[in-house]
């Protein structure tokens, strides 16, 4: 068989595999589809950026909604809830390169807090604008009160991954669950995944996250993703703590369903996480390229797109470039390997050269299959 007809039986025998992961079951969070065959649902954290002001929270959800965001995540909790007032060491932030070194627990956490009557108002005003509105319960208590205000799911916080009771009241509710990892082991990770399972919550989102804050790129091992999503059997996302936009953007190629990122309206103005919050322009950039990334997945596929054919032409082929008699020999003077790509490939120029053409050409005419025949 010659090379020509095995390229011809490859071509033939080609088939052109699924969607990357495109069997992956959706999540059904509201309205949204979320999983490898839908765009990458994007979650603006806000977290303690409301400063303590309700308008200003307010403020965060309606600049949200115009970068693109899917959704608006709180956080449910109260320091009492959390923790207690003490000054002993241990209730105390130690770490040098904390950005709330000193600080002790309690305070960091009352500042951080969002008022349990500021909820429903930030629900609706999202309803309002089209996001999706949910919450980081810290315990059983706010579980009961983010069910009365309908909440379409619910996130873990990394720092909760091993408090079962938690998972387990969260999990029957029976509403898609997205959990945070942080630096769980596998055994605490699958715990946690078998207790949502086991009472009653199917629908399950890990997230690869790196429990520092601000985040390094160094530290994301974004590799990760798909190893857990392989290992729990769970779509897989990114809670990313790093400035900039890169490592989210780059999860997606790794099979990252759910994006949550931090939100301010201005790293300036302060707050608890404005330095590795990002601000509503930045926001906006990476709704803008998660999407590029997810759309650039597309399937293994070769011999190009329908939007390349007619780039086709522009190959390079065999042509006469003089005015070639029946009788005469080609030659590097009278073809040569040109664009376009209407003439034979650029692989049969070398058998062409000394041999003698059996018909007249034109200077600008393609050599044909005609041409060589008796090559193949």
């Amino acid at each position: 068989m010659n090379d020509e007809a095995s390229h011809l039986i490859a071509i033939v025998k080609f088939v052109r595999p699924k969607r990357f992961m495109e069997n992956q079951n959706s999540i059904q969070i509201a309205d949204r589809l979320i999983g490898t065959q839908h765009r990458p649902f994007i979650i603006a954290e806000l977290s303690g950026n409301h400063n303590q002001s309700l308008a200003r929270a307010l403020e965060l959800v309606e600049a949200a909604a115009k970068t693109g965001a899917d959704a608006i995540k709180l956080q449910t909790y109260t320091a009492n809830s959390l923790t207690i007032d003490c000054d002993r060491p241990e209730f105390k932030i130690a770490d040098e390169k904390s950005l709330w070194k000193g600080r002790t627990l309690y305070s960091l956490y009352q500042e951080a807090a969002t008022p349990y009557d500021w909820h429903k108002p930030i629900f609706d005003r999202c309803k309002e604008l089209g996001l999706i509105c949910f919450s980081t319960p810290f315990d059983e208590e706010a579980v009961d009160f983010l069910e009365a205000l309908d909440s379409p799911c619910y996130k873990l916080a990394s720092f909760e991954i091993t408090h079962l009771p938690l998972v387990a009241k969260i999990a029957k509710t029976r509403k898609p669950l997205i959990a945070s990892t942080g630096m769980a082991s596998p055994i605490e990770i699958q715990e946690m995944v078998d207790c949502a399972r086991e009472n009653g919550c199917p629908e399950i989102v890990l997230l690869k996250c790196t429990s520092s804050y601000p985040a390094e790129p160094l530290d994301s091992n974004i590799l990760t993703i798909p190893h857990m999503r392989d290992l729990f059997k769970t779509q897989v996302g990114l809670s990313d703590h790093t400035m900039g936009v890169g490592v989210a953007v780059a999860s997606i190629a790794l099979g990252a369903t759910v994006i949550e990122k931090h939100f301010t309206l201005a790293r300036a103005d302060g707050g608890v996480d404005s330095a590795f919050s990002l601000e509503p322009q930045e926001f906006s950039l990476l709704v803008t390229e998660a999407l590029r990334a997810w759309q650039a997945l597309g399937s293994v596929t070769y011999n190009g797109t329908e939007s390349e054919s007619k780039s086709r032409l522009f190959r390079r082929s065999v042509y006469a470039v003089k005015d070639i008699k029946r009788g005469e020999r080609f030659s590097a003077e009278n073809i040569r390997v040109i664009r376009p790509s209407l003439g034979v490939a650029p692989r049969f120029y070398t058998k062409l050269v000394g041999t003698v053409s059996e018909r007249d050409i034109a200077r600008g005419t393609p050599i044909t299959p005609v041409d060589i025949l008796r090559f193949l």
